[in-house]
């Protein structure tokens, strides 16, 4: 049986010798050491990684400063967009809102070239087919007509629509481009910046001319003239705030060329792609008409 002595507070020598020699050493529970440590290791530190990615970024940037408008590198970028931001920038040109300029609350600092490509495309593709096919359900109920499509005005098409969103861009940017060195508070958009915003105002035109396939020639002027009302408007919108405060003269006259140009555009596709052809009921009665002025001469 243990006596009361061993039931006494017992006083360690190793542990009185050990604080003695070092009164500020510190002493670990039996607990405390059972549990698992764990090490903390530090490699370089944060600022080392922070530096390099910052090195790497800035190398990174001054090779895409440096890169020419002739290598594939900087035209990536404008490829670069997805399809709701097409969708927000097509929708904002075929709907203009007076007070919303449109390189400012849909292209944003990022004119892209996928857009205007496949826009330019697409439409020089629908004006022709539906042009052939306005012209096939005209004149298909006539006895002497033969089908043969016309390929050549899809040719006609795609040099018409591209020059147009190419270099009437050009022009005018080069032409702000001389404003502004005379008037400095004449603003100017990029030169991407500016076929883009010609690109997506074509836009208006897609539906126009598809619903152009019905044989009605007034219903056929007022899409349109719609369509060109609705893209002349994007022009015009996006441009003023940078030609407001140059010379009235000047303003006017560019204006005045820019829904010209645009005019000429939607006119001479309709003239051409959607021309006024006779229907069978005019063409039998010029016939008759031929015919009886054949009959009076040989009699």
């Amino acid at each position: 049986m243990a006596s009361a002595d061993d039931f006494k507070f017992q006083e360690f020598t190793e542990a009185t010798d050990l604080l003695s020699a070092d009164p500020n050493a510190t002493t670990k529970s039996l607990g405390e050491e059972s549990r698992p440590q764990h090490a903390t290791l530090h490699v370089g530190g944060d600022s080392e990684e922070e530096a390099g990615e910052s090195d790497q970024t800035g190398l990174l940037a001054s090779q895409k400063k440096t890169s020419g408008f002739w290598t594939f590198q900087y035209y990536q970028d404008f490829f670069d967009i997805d399809t709701y931001q097409v969708l927000d920038r097509i929708r904002g040109s075929i709907i203009p809102i007076p007070g919303r300029n449109f390189v400012r609350n849909h292209l944003k600092n990022s004119p892209d070239l996928y857009g205007p490509f496949w826009i330019c495309a697409t439409l020089v593709i629908t004006v022709t087919i539906m042009g052939n096919l306005g012209t096939y359900t005209i004149l298909h109920d006539q006895a002497d007509y033969q089908y043969s499509p016309e390929f050549h005005k899809l040719s006609v098409a795609g040099v018409a629509i591209y020059s147009y969103a190419w270099a009437v861009p050009l022009g005018l940017w080069g032409f702000l481009q001389w404003r502004k060195g005379v008037s400095p508070e004449v603003g100017v958009y990029s030169f991407m910046e500016t076929v883009c915003i010609y690109g997506y105002s074509l836009s208006a035109y897609i539906p126009a001319t598809v619903l152009c396939v019905v044989p009605h020639e007034t219903f056929r002027w007022i899409l349109i003239l719609v369509a060109m009302s609705l893209s002349s408007l994007v022009l015009l919108l996006a441009f003023w705030p940078h030609i407001q405060r140059d010379n009235k003269v000047v303003v006017i006259s560019l204006m005045a060329v820019m829904v010209a140009l645009h005019v000429l555009l939607a006119v001479g596709c309709k003239l051409y792609f959607f021309r006024p052809l006779p229907t069978s009921n005019n063409s039998d009665s010029s016939a008759n008409t031929a015919a009886q002025k054949i009959n009076q001469a040989t009699t």
